[in-house]
């Protein structure tokens, strides 16, 4: 799997990560918690916005769209393809 993490909003669309962790508290770690933000769950970058700001991204059957205020405290690694 990928050796270097990188933050969440680095992926571009179609590329899948692996959650590490997640630099963030309160209602917002919850609430991703909640939707599958859990370490070693697969997110799929889906699609960038025209201003790219916010992003929709695929955990689990979810798919939810996060500023990148919020995408910049999760730190992933690109997913191995195969």
């Amino acid at each position: 799997m990928g050796e270097c993490p990188i933050t969440l909003k680095q992926l571009q669309p179609g590329e899948t990560a692996i959650v590490e962790r997640m630099d963030i508290e309160g209602v917002m770690r919850r609430r991703l918690l909640d939707l599958g933000f859990i370490k070693g769950a697969k997110v799929t970058c889906v699609r960038k916005s025209p201003l790219g700001d916010p992003v929709a991204f695929q955990v689990s059957s979810t798919v939810i769209a996060l500023r990148e205020s919020e995408s910049k405290h999760i730190i992933v690694r690109i997913a191995e393809e195969g």
